[in-house]
């Protein structure tokens, strides 16, 4: 079932305008941009833009112990979300590296999670053989679909009317939209932003609804530019098999706008999480790639980025911004300088100094050694 649901072309495919993307692409099944890619990044930051992105995996979690169930197995603290609260979430291996990133909201007593549509249905899997004697039931739900609003103009009445609500929830917190589903703020991928997770054959609906309010249709380029900007990475795009929250910014509970809450009870792969927290720092981390646009080529995701011919990092994202032009999000060891120069594939690179993170969190355990020896 849930394989249908990543691979099966979405209806609104059928919009005017409308390019698929690659069948290799993990946006497989929407669309990519409606003619004019640039101009539809525009309008999502200063206007208002609606993007399909219904071939991201829907899956909800039933039952009066679900989220003092997930808590215990992920790395978020969310037993006592309330209702209409929204977190983002991690599952961790053993070692701590990211196997899942999802999103979840806790609505009307069902907790309902979006993510991935290649990892999906192994989270929903995950999920299942968890359950042991928790009453809680998680189960795919190919029913629903999700659409994302980006820019300021959503704030202004005539949307507030098309949606049917009366005010736009705030950072994480969600509202029921009439006729079943709800609309989600989001902290990302620009300041403006918000998910509608709606019933699957009413997305259509929907669609007119909000073009018709004054949206206007945007691919996945477009959402995809704003997220590299916004440093957010993507999993299985900007992450490979070794990457551990550390390295990409998913730190932090809800308040902080992160997925790992560094106060919470045990779950698989705190230690590494732990062990990195109080005593050390990531051997890599996310950073801005400027690219070489006079160069015939894009590099690819999952191409080394190297410096003098030796590699010292891995390409994410790579996308064409309507300001900074070719871009990437990029995992790039700790020790490498922002100006050092780099090739990411074969394409000329360079970190935007400004995307660096600076690494000067308060370690608790490394501060108890220094008072040890007297530092």
């Amino acid at each position: 079932m849930s394989e249908s649901v990543r691979t099966t072309p979405s209806p609104l495919l059928t919009t005017a305008g409308a390019v698929p993307n690659a069948d290799d692409s993990p946006d497989a099944g929407v669309a990519w941009h409606y003619g004019d890619p640039l101009r539809e990044q525009r309008t999502a930051e200063r206007a208002v833009a609606v993007v399909d992105r219904s071939n991201r995996f829907v899956l909800s979690i039933g039952g009066d112990e679900r989220l003092s169930w997930l808590h215990t197995i992920s790395s978020q603290y969310v037993t006592n979300l309330a209702d209409g609260g929204s977190a983002e979430n991690l599952s961790l291996d053993l070692n701590g590296r990211v196997e899942h990133h999802f999103v979840l909201t806790d609505l009307d007593g069902t907790t309902w999670v979006d993510t991935e549509a290649a990892t999906g249905p192994d989270l929903l899997t995950f999920l299942q053989k968890m359950v042991f004697w928790a009453k809680a039931e998680p189960k795919p739900a190919p029913e629903t679909a999700v659409l994302s609003l980006l820019g300021p103009d959503v704030r202004r009445p005539r949307f507030l009317e098309a949606l049917g609500i009366a005010e736009l929830p705030g950072t994480y917190e969600a509202v029921a939209l009439p006729g079943g589903g709800f609309l989600r703020s989001m902290p990302w991928p620009g300041e403006h932003a918000w998910d509608l997770v709606v019933p699957r054959e009413r997305l259509g609906d929907w669609w007119r609804t909000l073009t018709d309010a004054g949206a206007a249709p945007a691919g996945t380029w477009a959402y995809e530019a704003l997220r590299v900007t916004a440093l957010r990475p993507r999993l299985g795009v900007d992450t490979d098999d070794r990457t551990i929250p550390h390295e990409v910014g998913w730190i932090g509970d809800v308040a902080e706008h992160g997925a790992v809450h560094l106060d919470k009870g045990c779950y698989r792969g705190q230690e590494t999480v732990a062990r990195v927290h109080n005593l050390g720092k990531p051997p890599r981390h996310l950073v801005l790639l400027h690219l070489d646009g006079s160069a015939d080529t894009r590099p690819a995701p999952g191409d080394a980025v190297t410096a003098g011919g030796r590699t010292v990092g891995r390409v994410g994202t790579v996308v064409d911004h309507h300001e900074l032009g070719p871009i990437a999000l990029a995992l790039v060891k700790r020790t490498v300088p922002a100006d050092t120069t780099l090739e990411a594939g074969n394409t000329a690179a360079a970190i935007d100094a400004d995307s660096v993170p600076a690494h000067e969190e308060f370690q608790p355990g490394r501060a108890a050694v220094d008072r040890l020896r007297g530092r």
